[in-house]
């Protein structure tokens, strides 16, 4: 097994034990691939739950520009969702984790189909 399997099999575990979800790991696959090399970094790894410009990225860069979205209050409201299911408490919310509960949670699998 390659690093970038390593890595999907500790999502697929966040995914199960913190978040409560049964990865689809097809999907989960595509979206760990469509975040490139940011995965391999200490800190594009993650997602700063808590850094509003961090937040306002992943509006702009994954939810509009990558899912196809339009802009509006529910973008907001779903990136709180998503973090609300990870965890309040979890520090280290692993940014494939953050995009694949993004992509359930406005029912955009078919970006990675």
């Amino acid at each position: 097994m390659g690093k970038r399997d390593d890595l999907i099999a500790q999502y697929a575990a966040d995914l199960s034990g913190k978040c409560g979800v049964t990865p689809d790991m097809d999907l989960l696959t595509k979206v760990t691939i469509g975040c490139g090399p940011a995965i391999y970094r200490d800190d594009s790894a993650l997602v700063a739950g808590s850094d509003p410009k961090e937040l306002e990225t992943i509006r702009k860069n994954f939810l509009i520009k990558k899912l196809g979205l339009p802009d509006g209050p529910d973008l907001g409201a779903g990136i709180d969702s998503v973090l609300a299911v990870y965890g309040s408490g979890e520090r280290r919310k692993l940014r494939p984790v953050v995009y694949y509960l993004l992509v359930k949670h406005f029912g955009k699998e078919a970006v990675y189909a």
